[in-house]
């Protein structure tokens, strides 16, 4: 970076996957920055002033854009991401968590966006980040019983590159425990 670059801003956030009783996946229509218009999961920045840990922030966004009560202790880390330069105005660090309970009915709209509840192949149908579509739902397919890390490199112009430094499988399940894989 030169140095009339400035330097990217750096967001630490959570996003929580929650299904109802059929595996139908809760979705919020974003109606702000950043993904305007577009469905993802639920989720939002820690409060890092407040020390909140990403267990916390995931129980407290939770709270606030669904209404369902969970407490940290109720969410399964299954992935930490390290997005380099995404939409070219920030590198965020996304932890991303499964509520281990099923919610059975739609919260209603808010400022945030409005809910709605898709079967898991209806996903890819629907107006969705471009990197969710080549990374994000890939990783909630493999490794929602595990857990990875990896870091993106989401520069605009550029081809979206994925580097994987661990991968733990679910447990019972075999696969590689490898680096770089």
């Amino acid at each position: 970076m030169s140095a009339a670059t400035p330097p990217l801003a750096h967001r630490t956030a959570v996003l929580v996957f929650i299904e109802n009783p059929r595996d139908e996946l809760l979705l919020l229509l974003r109606a702000k920055p950043p993904n305007l218009g577009v469905w993802s999961p639920p989720g939002g920045k820690l409060e890092t002033s407040l020390g909140e840990s990403p267990f916390e922030c995931a129980a407290r966004e939770t709270r606030e854009e669904t209404g369902v009560a969970a407490a940290p202790e109720d969410f399964h880390l299954f992935a930490m991401i390290s997005e380099k330069a995404y939409e070219g105005e920030a590198h965020w660090l996304l932890f991303l968590f499964r509520l281990k309970k099923h919610v059975t009915t739609l919260p209603p709209a808010m400022a945030e966006g409005r809910f709605g509840f898709f079967a898991r192949t209806a996903i890819d149908t629907l107006p969705i980040p471009d990197t969710d579509r080549a990374a994000l739902w890939p990783i909630y397919d493999r490794y929602r019983e595990g857990f990875v890390a990896l870091r993106a490199d989401c520069a605009p112009g550029a081809p979206l590159k994925l580097t994987f430094e661990q991968i733990t499988p679910a447990a019972g399940e075999t696969g590689p425990r490898a680096n770089n894989t």
